[in-house]
């Protein structure tokens, strides 16, 4: 089970309420997990030891140096299930990822060594805490969790995963490249949604990518990544991919898109390479004719971060329906520019009622801009934005 250790679900305020006892459980998961969170690197270790023993062969999960996981797993599913009481929320993006882990060949087995070494890792630090209403909270909310996962990678009629193969590397800048992969089935992705991704270079360390085009006939697939300080596969794509390579892609996953139908506005949130699922949907919205009122503010630390700015200008000038705000942090004196934060600049203008919002960049900038953003007086439901980070 992996997913954005940071921000794993999305944060939409809920339809539909949990039953009280879901609720008491997800608070009793929260306050024990608040007292051993200090010490997740020796909750991690100990879990990793007791996965391994129960099963073996789940060791070929994961990247072969395991010190690149560090406490991400644990911390990914603990945050899993402390979303379990918001039902409408969590529950498609269980389905998604449960679809997503087909790609390991995870197994029901898998499922059971885990919460079993999950919760021996957790009472181990816990101790005398550790009492058994705690253990009945942990292992009823995981339960949950397995349970709709399963169900959905049963249920799922597509392969596993996909092959495809690079037929374009692009340096668009030192730390930026643009990829065109040309994948040997079709990916039955919709525009907006991302891609666990496995390159060569770094085989078992998958990571979520965005196509920035909509599905094409041909199926082609461009995405565009910029090198993390730090990031293992970025940096690899970004300076090692080359033509022929051949990525594995696991099941499409995410929540940003624009229903046409709705006659809301739409208001869009790109920070650099968070652009590309925007970028996607509205190259979807060309192939239409009347299409939603939609507001792109288009923002990055300098002018050079704003890499697609010319096409998305060009794609405003014969599009009436879209408008474009490029937004700078640092650049002072820059025509045609908004200088300031994303947040600060959507913000400025009030808190868009009526509008669909939709948010991509970094776990930083989303956090920032989707704050500012209900504090000045955006509803939580009116806001989607994915959980993962590229790197």
């Amino acid at each position: 089970m992996t997913a954005d250790p940071i921000n794993p679900i999305p944060k939409v305020a809920p339809v539909r309420e949990a039953p009280p006892a879901v609720t008491a459980m997800v608070q009793l998961i929260r306050e024990t997990w608040h007292e051993v969170e200090p010490y997740t690197p020796e909750i991690s270790q100990f879990f990793y030891g007791m996965l391994f023993t129960l099963a073996p062969e789940a060791r070929d999960f994961f990247p072969i140096h395991m010190e690149i996981q560090r406490g991400k797993l644990v911390r990914a599913i603990v945050n899993i299930l402390q979303s379990v009481d918001r039902p409408d929320d969590v529950a498609p993006y269980l389905v998604q990822l449960g679809r997503d882990h087909r790609k390991f060949g995870v197994q029901s087995h898998h499922y059971e060594a885990i919460g079993t070494a999950l919760l021996a890792a957790v009472k181990r630090q816990l101790r005398d805490a550790w009492t058994p209403r705690v253990e009945r909270a942990w292992a009823e909310a995981f339960t949950i969790v397995a349970r709709s996962m399963q169900e959905a990678a049963e249920a799922d009629e597509y392969p596993a995963s996909w092959l495809g193969t690079v037929a374009e590397h692009r340096r668009l800048s030192w730390d930026l490249a643009l990829i065109r992969v040309e994948p040997e089935h079709h990916i039955p992705y919709r525009a907006g949604q991302y891609l666990s991704v496995e390159v060569p270079q770094r085989p078992r360390l998958w990571r979520y990518l965005s196509p920035a085009n909509a599905p094409r006939p041909d199926g082609s697939l461009e995405f565009h990544v910029r090198a993390i300080e730090g990031g293992w596969v970025s940096r690899s794509i970004v300076s090692h991919t080359q033509p022929g390579d051949v990525w594995r892609f696991g099941a499409p996953m995410g929540r940003l898109d624009v229903d046409r139908q709705s006659g809301r506005d739409v208001l869009m949130i790109a920070g650099g390479t968070g652009l590309a699922p925007l970028r996607a949907i509205l190259d979807h919205l060309g192939g239409w004719g009347h299409n939603p009122n939609v507001t792109l503010f288009y923002g990055g630390a300098t002018r050079d971060d704003l890499y697609d700015l010319e096409q998305l200008r060009a794609l405003a000038s014969t599009n009436p329906w879209l408008t474009v705000h490029p937004v700078v942090e640092h650049g002072e004196g820059l025509s045609g520019f908004e200088q300031g934060t994303l947040a600060d600049a959507v913000t400025a203008r009030g808190a868009w009622p009526g509008h669909d919002v939709l948010v991509s960049g970094s776990p930083a900038m989303i956090r920032a801009t989707v704050s500012r953003m209900l504090v000045a007086g955006t509803s939580l439901d009116q806001i989607r934005y994915d959980p993962f980070a590229l790197d």
